[in-house]
C-alpha cells in the first residue's frame, strides 16, 4: 500500500516559484487598492483644508475612488482576455501609482475627483486578478495558501488604513498618503514582468463585447454608489438629486440585469448565482462586507465624535484589529486541512460577530483602552473568514470560469461595504434621534434632580468669568443639552454595532447551508 501511494504523492501537480512570484505580485496590488479605500478617510478633515474645499463636498474624494473601483471591477475578466491578462494587468499596475501620486499634487476639489476616480479605476482591477491568478496559477491543493494571502489583503488593509493613513497625515501631511503607493507598485511590475507569461491581444473580442451591459452597469452602479455615499448627507429621497439619481440606478441596473440573463455573452455571468456554493458564498462576502468595512467606518466615527480623537490617536486603536491577523491568517489553511471550512469560517464570522456585540454597551467612559479586547476578538474572527469562504465560493469553479467568478464575487462584497457604511450612517441618525428625544422627556426643569444640576452648572460657570445669573443659567442648560445630545449619540453608536452583529449571525447560518468544499477535511476523508 506504501509503495503505490508514493507515485500519487509525487504525481501531485504543484505550483513553481515563478507562480508563486507572481501570486505574490498580485496580492501586493490587491492590498494597496483596497488600502486606498480606507487611507484617506481618516485624513479627510486635512485633505479638506489641503485643497480648499468644505465638509459636504469632502465626501466626494472617497466616494469618486470608489465609484471608478466598482465599475472596474467586473469589466475587468473581459478586459483582460481582450488586452492579455499580462499587458492589462501591468497597465493598470504602472497606472495606479502614478494616479495616486497625482491626487497629492492637486489643488482644488475638481481635479482632486478626477484623478481619485481614476486611481480607483486603476487600482479596482488589481483585486479580482489576484482572486483568478489564485484560482489560475495554482493547483486545488495549493489555492488555500493563495486564499490566506488574498484574505490579509481583504481584511488588513482595511484594518490597518486608517492607522497609516492617521500616523503619515499627523507626521508628515496628508499628500504623504499618496506616495506609499509608488514602492510597492515598482517591485510589483517588476515581478509581474518577469513572471506573466506573454499572451497576444484578442481585440476581435471588442466587437463581440457585451455593450449594453458594460453601458448599463456602469451607469447603474456610479448612480447607485453615488446614492449610497451622498444619501444620508443630503437626507436620502427628500433630495431631488439623490431621488433621480436613485431612479436612474433602479432602471439601469433593472435593465442590467436583463441583459445578462438574456444575452449569449454577458459581462456578468449572474447564472452563477444559482450554483449553490458560490451562491450562498456570495451572500456571506456581502454580509461580511457590510460588517468589515462598516466597523472601519463605525469606530473611528464614535472615536472622533464622541471621545475626540485625532486621526493618529484613532489609527493607534484599530491596528489591534489588523496586526493580530498577520500572524493567524498564515496558519488558516492548515486549520482548513483539519477542519471543514464551512466550520472554520462560521467561528470566524461567530467570533466577528461577539466583537460586535461587547461593544453595544457603550458609555461617556468607553475609549481607546476599552476596545482592546473586543478588537483582539475581532481580528481573530476576521483571520478566520475570508480564506474559507472564498474555498467555499469557489468549489466547483472551473479555471475558465474564475476571471467572471471573481470579478462578481469581488463586486458584491464591495457593494456589500458601500450598502453597509451608507446603512449605518442612517441607524446612526436615526437612533441618535431616538434616544435624544427618550432621553430629553426625562430630563425637564420640573425634575429635582435636572432642577440641582442645573443650579450647579449656574454657580460653577458664575464662577468662571460670567458675571450675570441669566447668561450663567444659559450656558447651563446649553451644557446639559450637550450632555444629552453626547449620551444619545454614544447609545446610536451602541445600535450601529447590534445591527453589524445581527447580520454576521445570519452571514454565519447561511454558511451551513452550503455543500462541503473539496479539500477541506471533512471533504477529503
Amino acid at each position: 500500500m506504501a509503495a503505490s501511494a508514493a507515485p500519487m504523492v509525487a504525481s501531485s501537480p504543484r505550483a513553481s516559484t515563478k507562480d508563486w512570484i507572481a501570486v505574490l505580485a498580485c496580492m501586493i496590488g490587491a492590498f494597496m487598492a483596497i488600502l486606498n479605500i480606507q487611507i484617506t478617510n481618516a485624513s479627510l478633515l486635512d485633505i479638506e483644508g489641503g485643497i480648499g474645499t468644505g465638509v459636504d463636498n469632502g465626501a466626494w474624494i472617497s466616494t469618486a475612488y470608489l465609484i471608478g473601483e466598482i465599475v472596474v471591477i467586473p469589466l475587468t475578466d473581459y478586459l483582460s482576455k481582450v488586452f492579455s491578462f499580462r499587458r492589462y494587468l501591468l497597465v493598470n499596475a504602472v497606472l495606479f501609482p502614478l494616479f495616486s501620486i497625482a491626487c497629492a499634487f492637486t489643488h482644488d476639489l475638481g481635479s482632486m475627483i478626477a484623478m481619485r476616480g481614476l486611481q480607483g479605476f486603476a487600482g479596482g482591477i488589481l483585486i479580482p486578478m489576484a482572486f483568478t491568478i489564485v484560482l489560475t496559477k495554482l493547483p486545488k491543493a495549493q489555492q488555500p495558501i493563495g486564499l490566506a494571502l488574498f484574505a490579509l489583503s481583504v481584511t488588513f488593509a482595511p484594518a490597518i488604513g486608517p492607522t497609516i493613513g492617521g500616523y503619515l497625515t499627523e507626521n508628515y501631511g496628508w499628500q504623504t498618503i499618496f506616495f506609499i503607493n509608488a514602492f510597492p507598485s515598482a517591485i510589483m511590475v517588476v515581478a509581474l514582468a518577469f513572471t506573466l507569461e506573454k499572451q497576444p491581444m484578442r481585440l476581435g473580442l471588442l466587437r463581440e463585447g457585451d455593450w449594453a451591459g458594460i453601458v448599463t452597469m456602469a451607469i447603474g452602479l456610479s448612480a447607485f454608489q453615488t446614492v449610497l455615499e451622498e444619501g444620508e448627507k443630503d437626507d436620502w429621497f427628500a433630495s431631488p438629486f439623490i431621488f433621480r439619481l436613485a431612479i436612474v440606478a433602479a432602471l439601469f441596473l433593472g435593465a442590467f440585469i436583463w441583459i445578462e440573463l438574456t444575452v449569449k455573452k454577458p459581462l456578468v455571468s449572474l447564472r452563477l448565482l444559482a450554483r449553490r456554493n458560490f451562491g450562498i458564498g456570495v451572500i456571506a462576502n456581502v454580509l461580511v462586507g457590510f460588517a468589515l468595512f462598516g466597523t472601519v467606518y463605525i469606530l473611528p466615527q464614535y472615536l472622533g465624535q464622541a471621545q475626540g480623537y485625532n486621526a493618529e490617536q484613532i489609527g493607534a486603536v484599530l491596528a489591534w484589529t489588523g496586526l493580530p491577523q498577520l500572524l493567524l491568517i498564515p496558519f488558516v489553511p492548515m486549520l482548513m486541512k483539519r477542519f471543514d471550512a464551512r466550520y472554520v469560517a462560521f467561528v470566524g464570522i461567530a467570533l466577528f460577530a461577539a466583537s460586535c456585540f461587547m461593544n453595544t454597551t457603550l458609555s461617556l467612559d468607553t475609549s481607546g483602552d476599552q476596545f482592546f479586547i473586543p478588537n483582539i476578538v475581532r481580528a481573530i474572527g476576521q483571520a478566520l473568514i475570508i480564506t474559507p469562504v472564498s474555498a467555499i465560493t469557489t468549489a466547483g469553479i472551473a479555471p475558465s470560469e474564475a476571471g467572471a467568478a471573481s470579478g462578481l464575487s469581488n463586486m458584491l462584497r464591495n457593494l456589500g461595504g458601500a450598502v453597509g457604511t451608507a446603512t449605518l450612517a442612517t441607524v446612526l441618525v436615526k437612533r441618535e434621534q431616538f434616544h435624544s428625544n427618550i432621553i430629553g422627556q426625562s430630563v425637564t426643569s420640573a425634575r429635582n434632580e435636572v432642577g440641582q444640576r442645573l443650579d450647579q452648572m449656574t454657580a460653577y460657570f458664575m464662577s468662571h468669568a460670567v458675571t450675570d445669573r441669566v447668561a450663567a443659567m444659559h450656558e447651563a442648560v446649553v451644557y446639559l443639552g450637550n450632555v444629552v445630545k453626547r449620551q444619545a449619540l454614544i447609545m446610536g453608536f451602541s445600535d450601529t454595532f447590534a445591527v453589524i452583529g445581527v447580520l454576521l449571525v445570519a452571514a454565519a447560518i447561511s454558511l451551513l447551508f452550503a455543500r462541503k468544499a473539496q479539500g477541506s477535511a471533512a471533504g477529503a476523508h
